[in-house]
Order: C-alpha cells, then sequence, then structure tokens
C-alpha cells in the first residue's frame, strides 16, 4: 500500500480528471445535470483506486469495496436512467441561469466553477469512510468486529431501503393517473424521502465498518456528517420540498402528517 499522502493524491488526481472530462461533455451537450448520477459513481471509483493500491487487501477491504460498489452501481443506473429519460433537471437549470446572471460568466465557466469543482470536493469527503477504511485495513486489524457486524447490515438496510424507496417512487411516476399528486404509501407512507434516509444509512454502516481499523476509520465520520448534513439541511430535503410545495397542492398535509426523514409511523389528524 502506497503510503497516506501519496493515496489521497492520487485518488484526488484520478477524480479531477474524470470531473474535468465531465465537464468538456457538459459543454458539449449544455446540461450538467447528469452530474447528479456521477456523484455516487465517482464514490465507487475512489473506492476501487484506493483497492488498487492495496498490496494485499483483506476482508475489510473487500467488505467496504462491495457494499460502496452495490450502493453506487445501483444509484448511478437509476439516476443516469431517469435522466435519459427525463432531460435536463430544472433545479440545476435554474441554479445555472441565477449564477450566470449574477457574475456574468458563459455557461462552461459557470458549469466548472459552480457545479463540477464545487461536486468533486464534497464527493470527495462523503467517501472517505471507503476510501480511509481501505486505506487503513492493510496491515492494521484484519478481524471483523462487532462495530463492523453493525455497519454491514445497516449499509444493507440502507441500500435495500433506497432501492425499494426508488422502485416505489418509479411505479407510482410511470402512471399517469398519478399526475400532480403525492406518493403517501409503501415506505413513502413512513419518511418524505426513503431514498435520503437510504443513503444516510449506507454511509454510516461504511462508516463503522471502518472504524475498526483505527484512527483513520474514525476521523472519516466527517463523511457520513456531511452527507447526513446536505441531504436534510442544505441541497437535498429543503430544495426539493420547496418545489413538491409549489407543485402538489396536497404536499402540506403530506408534510404535516409524514416524517421528514427517519421512518415513523404517520401522525394523525
Amino acid at each position: 500500500m502506497t503510503d497516506f499522502g501519496s493515496t489521497m493524491l492520487i485518488n484526488a488526481a484520478a477524480l479531477l480528471a474524470v470531473i474535468l472530462a465531465l465537464w468538456a461533455y457538459s459543454v458539449k451537450i449544455r446540461d450538467v445535470s447528469f452530474i447528479d448520477a456521477f456523484w455516487a459513481f465517482g464514490m465507487v471509483l475512489l473506492a476501487w483506486a484506493t483497492w488498487a493500491q492495496s498490496n494485499t487487501p483483506d476482508t475489510r477491504s473487500h467488505l467496504l469495496l462491495a457494499l460502496t460498489s452495490l450502493w453506487g452501481l445501483r444509484l448511478t443506473l437509476h439516476l443516469w436512467t431517469r435522466w435519459r429519460a427525463h432531460g435536463e433537471d430544472p433545479r440545476y437549470a435554474k441554479i445555472m441561469g441565477s449564477v450566470m446572471e449574477k457574475k456574468g460568466w458563459s455557461w462552461s465557466k459557470t458549469s466548472l466553477l459552480s457545479v463540477f469543482l464545487t461536486q468533486a470536493p464534497l464527493l470527495f469527503i462523503t467517501s472517505l469512510p471507503a476510501q480511509l477504511g481501505i486505506w487503513a485495513s492493510e496491515g492494521g486489524n484484519t478481524t471483523l468486529g462487532p462495530l463492523a457486524l453493525c455497519g454491514t447490515i445497516i449499509a444493507i438496510i440502507g441500500i435495500s431501503f433506497e432501492t425499494i424507496g426508488d422502485s416505489q417512487l418509479n411505479a407510482f411516476r410511470a402512471n399517469p393517473a398519478n399526475k400532480g399528486k403525492v406518493l403517501d404509501t409503501g415506505l413513502w407512507r413512513y419518511t418524505r424521502h426513503p431514498n435520503y434516509f437510504g443513503d444516510a444509512c449506507t454511509w454510516w454502516g461504511i462508516w463503522l465498518i471502518a472504524c475498526e481499523t483505527g484512527l483513520a476509520g474514525w476521523i472519516s465520520v466527517i463523511g457520513p456528517i456531511f452527507l447526513t448534513f446536505t441531504l436534510t439541511r442544505w441541497s437535498g430535503k429543503p430544495l426539493l420540498e420547496r418545489g413538491m410545495k409549489k407543485t402538489r397542492p396536497e404536499y402540506a398535509d403530506y408534510v404535516a402528517r409524514t416524517s421528514g426523514f427517519f421512518p415513523l409511523p404517520p401522525k394523525r389528524k
């Protein structure tokens, strides 16, 4: 295994190269919203890059790589398919237009500075449990203990929760009779964002597995903390719900009775 600094530098350089290639593609098609699909795939790439630099990857390394890949590849396929079917995300179009108007930047400059070079470091930070967990596994504690067991269970629950939630939403949207309506059955009966909850569970689980490697694993807690903050307080739930309240008349009632993040029984009126 290369030393910590070299590993992180190689990973960062690889991520930057891919990000710049994707930026060039966005300029060609005049759409940046496919970056959401790459968000998950980028974390898979960083996990594989770290694993590839290991001389003797152990059971923990394989487990972290497998869970990250399972989560990331499924989500990437889901988001890529959605983007291909529906085209540009209006949220990104609004962000791009606002920045261009305020700063007078060109489309390509706005795409680079406000989307791609902003997403890259955030993606890198979020995936630290996988990167540091794999890096620190070599030559460290190779036995999977209770934290790893708990983490694996939590991560699998998260992946399953998100997969089921996305499937239920796809089926709901596929029915023309549901246009303008709010999905409040299945997992969506217990939380307004089963997909976000699943994301958070997955990365808290991956972090628990990484924790058993020692200090490097514990430090990587910044990843799930940042992801949870992003989903619940920044660009996830708040931004999405503002739009839903404007376009779905029933959404206010749904918010009043349904948990915003953690799955809970619906409130009685």
